[in-house]
């Protein structure tokens, strides 16, 4: 078996750049950033750091090939002459998920019947098996194929890199921890500011701010699919757990998470204790319209509520019209908004002075940044 390999890192649109970004600061080697997806090249020393300490990524996945795939006789080969058993054992479960896209190939389930045929072949002819128990370990294989090529890879993660492990429940509509964590991340918040949540809700993004002010790697509480794998020494995790730990920081920080619905704040308070950062965060019952700012200069990282149905998005325009005016004169706040609400600034009364573009789920949203001082839109209600 060779000993460097290329990973991909998929993760949700418009956070491509952030995720390369925390690869290079993980010194990955040979980092390339594509759309919906990161690549860097290492040993498996780096799949077990990338899986404790991504913050923005969606899983780790080990590409074990790439290959023209025209028909289904060339995936069928294609899958056939690869080293499989190099990885997975005679007893591992290796079911096969993936996607196909502008590509004469096109059906995704004749593809993975393809793909687990040539594998079942390839197994069983070199353990001498004419059937596979599949009763060991996950291998999940997973394969894309665009343009008429195949990659095949491995996924060392298992459950997303978003189940932190903290958020046994939720309220409606969650935020996903990758993305709360993105928010925090584009804030700048690095521990040294006041930080606010007026819509908390179950916590997730305050309790994201406070790992990042410990800068505690979000993967600590967790096991990894690849932890189960016989070919990925077990010292690769202690290590990769242990570096993560010796970088921590200590510190008094200032977080404060509000919400209107007091069955929210239980969950928050209980997600936030679940995570291990209950004591850095304040909880407290309030209207985000109507609450005074608790000092006079912060950052504000929120994701109010906003409807898909019509009367659910014209109460949410009436929210954005009252906070934005209970916000008009916070001179001293920075406030990052995310929303689905197309008309956002034109209901919270204020042109953002940056925009970005970010999807929650399958919801395109903006995230609005203002970055401190009044700049009236003319019009705004």
């Amino acid at each position: 078996m060779k000993n460097f390999f290329t990973f991909s890192v998929p993760c949700l649109f418009g956070l491509e750049g952030l995720v390369g970004d925390e690869l290079r600061r993980l010194e990955m080697d040979n980092v390339r950033v594509e759309n919906g997806r990161v690549l860097f090249d290492g040993g498996l020393e780096a799949l077990a750091a990338a899986n404790v300490r991504l913050r923005m990524g969606e899983r780790v996945l080990l590409r074990l090939a790439d290959f023209p795939a025209r028909s289904f006789e060339e995936l069928f080969q294609g899958v056939r002459t690869l080293p499989l058993e190099d990885y997975i054992p005679k007893d591992g479960r290796f079911p096969v998920k993936g996607h196909c896209l502008n590509s004469q190939l096109h059906s995704v389930p004749d593809c993975q019947a393809i793909i687990k045929k040539a594998a079942v072949n390839r197994l069983g002819q070199h353990y001498g098996l004419n059937w596979l128990p599949e009763s060991g370990a996950l291998y999940q294989l997973q394969f894309s194929i665009m343009k008429d090529r195949c990659e095949l890879f491995l996924d060392s993660t298992g459950p997303g890199l978003h189940k932190r492990g903290y958020r046994a429940v939720g309220n409606d509509a969650p935020l996903r921890e990758t993305l709360a964590a993105a928010l925090v991340n584009l804030a700048r918040y690095r521990g040294r500011d006041f930080f606010w949540d007026p819509f908390c809700g179950s916590g997730t993004i305050v309790i994201e701010a406070a790992l990042i002010a410990l800068n505690r790697a979000p993967g600590l509480n967790r096991s990894f699919s690849a932890q189960h794998w016989d070919f990925v020494p077990a010292a690769h995790w202690k290590t990769a757990r242990t570096a993560a730990l010796d970088a921590e920081f200590r510190g008094d920080y200032r977080i404060f998470g509000s919400d209107i619905d007091p069955k929210s704040l239980d969950i928050a308070i209980s997600n936030a204790k679940k995570a291990g950062v209950g004591k850095l965060i304040r909880f407290e019952e309030a209207d985000a319209q109507k609450r005074d700012l608790p000092t006079d200069r912060g950052l504000i990282v929120c994701n109010p509520p906003y409807g898909e149905r019509m009367m659910e998005q014209r109460s949410a325009q009436r929210l954005y019209q009252a906070l934005g005016r209970h916000l008009r004169f916070a001179d001293g706040w920075q406030e990052f908004i995310i929303s689905s609400e197309p008309e956002f600034e034109h209901y919270f009364g204020r042109r953002a002075d940056k925009k970005r573009k970010l999807y929650n789920g399958m919801i395109q949203c903006n995230l609005y940044q203002y970055l401190g001082g009044r700049k009236q839109t003319p019009g705004g209600r």
